[in-house]
């Protein structure tokens, strides 16, 4: 049975920073295309980051190029998205998917864990 869950995940101030983890079990994220996705209270989910299972290629959405970095411990079987410079604009609750391939949309990922919320203040 395939687990994400995610953790790290809190409220943290304008200009802070933040480090999501997503442990998986039932399957190797290095195995895997990993991505993660944000969705804000009242809208659609949105494609934040994807990073392919070789690493070769990694996938920003404009919104947090720059500023947000995904990264991979196979021998932790953990994927990180650490967040910097946040805004009020980044609240939503994140979650983490693995897939196939690098993608931006949410349904070319059958494997999603259960979201942890991140809200920044002003």
């Amino acid at each position: 049975q395939v687990q994400l869950v995610e953790s790290g995940g809190g409220l943290v101030q304008a200009g802070g920073s933040l480090r999501l983890s997503c442990a998986a079990s039932g399957l190797s994220v290095g195995s895997y295309a990993m991505g993660w996705f944000r969705q804000a209270q009242g809208k659609e989910r949105d494609f934040v980051v994807a990073l392919a299972r070789t690493g070769a290629t990694t996938i920003y959405s404009d919104s947090v190029r720059g500023r947000f970095t995904i990264s991979r411990d196979n021998t932790k079987n953990t994927v990180y998205l650490q967040m910097n410079s946040l805004t009020p604009m980044d609240t939503a609750v994140y979650y983490c998917a693995a897939g196939n391939s690098p993608s931006r949309w949410p349904n070319m990922y059958p494997y999603w864990g259960q979201g942890t919320q991140v809200t920044v203040s002003s």
